[in-house]
């Protein structure tokens, strides 16, 4: 096969496959939803998903359906319905979009989505718990909480061979077990060990190509763009999680990314500046708003939300096939905590990546419905700055309401800051010439 014809299967093979698969879990959902089929409800951070995909359960993230709701601008009417049933403007988007779709009858612009049999959350989002509650009131469904613990200091992360640390992941075994349970009596169906052990096979390959392919955006030019790019891995990775089809898929994108590095492909701009960013998407006007960046030579070569929305992925951690279970509680606590900590302590998160991706810039996006994602961003920012000088950029917008988002206002916020950019490269030129 020549050159031509390898770049031309390969390249962006990724995206068009991505988009596929989520289509035909939306597919899946609104078959469910009609056939009157069981379903899981489940969060981005601690989905259990392997278990669940055990039980052959489908599996709906409020989470991903309410943003598609934002990205093919049917969000808006949500918000108004969910407000007019009496929830407050000021609380999370995700949530308000989610109740009015349930309102409406399961009815989404990507099909109809099942009613909940079974709910699991974790305490990674203080949102959570209250959420999973607005279904256990509509519908009576059952309710699995597993508390995660998470890091208790600075620094002071703890892990296997620890005394704290093992009696967290007993804590949490404890927790996966009565899940089993739960799942045993809603599906009728047995816990088969030998089919949660394939389960987690697909899932080590999973969260192998994750860390892999975030490495691969290293390179010099960036491969994927952590924003746009990035949210159609997510979806695969949350919605596929321990499936073959999931598994599959990533194998073949670090296949892309690997040849694209290897031959010098970057995205399709001339990268010019390189950005991490830090917060949620604007979806209301996802598009544009990436070209807001793009128009500038702006890449987004990394984004805080690959590593909290893929649930803590970015770790690598790989289950241990003969002690499954309790293999399973030792990564949930490690990915789950890991996301939390990708949210609360992003300027960390932020600082390791600076030298190791040779970022320019940095992006703050602060957004009006998500304070658990929003609260300490600025202080983040002003840590970062003391501590790396590195230049960055704070704009406020949502990742749902259009009503707060002032596309003029934010160009002019990054028009600055690449102009800011531009000048102080030429400063640096400028100085290593002299």
């Amino acid at each position: 096969m020549s050159t031509e014809q390898t770049s031309e299967n390969l390249v962006g093979r990724g995206n068009k496959e991505g988009a596929a698969l989520f289509r035909e879990w939306f597919s899946e959902l609104h078959e469910t939803a009609h056939q009157g089929g069981p379903a899981a409800y489940v969060f981005v951070m601690g989905s259990m998903n392997e278990v669940l995909k055990t039980f052959d359960l489908p599996v709906v993230f409020p989470e991903i359906s309410s943003l598609q709701t934002a990205v093919r601008h049917s969000a808006h009417e949500l918000l108004e319905v969910a407000e007019d049933y009496g929830y407050s403007p000021d609380i999370c988007g995700y949530v308000k979009a989610d109740v009015a779709v349930q309102i409406r009858g399961g009815k989404h612009p990507m099909g109809d989505l099942p009613k909940p049999a079974l709910s699991v959350l974790t305490n990674a989002c203080n949102t959570y718990i209250k959420w999973a509650e607005i279904w256990e009131r509509m519908y009576g469904t059952p309710m699995v909480t597993i508390d995660i613990p998470g890091t208790r200091e600075g620094g002071g992360q703890t892990w296997s061979g620890n005394s704290d640390f093992e009696a967290d992941r007993k804590y949490v075994e404890v927790q996966i077990r009565e899940l089993i349970e739960t799942c045993e009596e809603v599906t009728g169906t047995k816990f088969d060990i030998d089919k949660f052990r394939e389960t987690l096979g697909h899932a080590n390959t999973m969260t192998r190509s994750w860390k892999r392919l975030l490495e691969l955006n290293a390179a010099r030019p960036s491969v994927f763009n952590a924003l746009t790019d990035g949210t159609v891995y997510l979806g695969v990775a949350n919605g596929f999680r321990g499936t073959e089809a999931g598994a599959r898929y990533f194998e073949r994108l670090v296949e892309e990314m690997e040849y694209k590095v290897a031959n010098g492909i970057g995205q399709s701009i001339e990268e010019k500046y390189r950005l991490i960013f830090v917060g949620v998407p604007c979806y209301p006007i996802f598009r544009r708003f990436n070209e807001l960046f793009t128009e500038w030579g702006g890449t987004f070569v990394s984004s805080t939300y690959l590593w909290f929305a893929s649930g803590g992925f970015n770790r690598g951690f790989e289950y241990d096939l003969d002690d499954p279970i309790a293999s399973m509680a030792e990564g949930s606590l490690i990915s789950v905590r890991d996301g939390m900590d990708s949210m609360f302590h992003q300027d960390r998160v932020a600082m390791d990546m600076i030298d190791e991706l040779g970022v320019d810039g940095v992006v703050y996006h602060p957004i009006k419905s998500c304070r658990t994602v929003s609260t300490g961003l600025a202080d983040g920012r002003r840590h970062l700055t003391e501590e790396t000088g590195i230049s960055s950029l704070f704009i406020e917008s949502d990742m749902m309401d259009r009503r707060v988002v002032s596309e003029a206002q934010m160009k002019n916020r990054i028009d600055a800051f690449f102009e800011g950019l531009a000048s102080r490269r030429k400063l640096a030129l400028a100085g290593q010439g002299g």
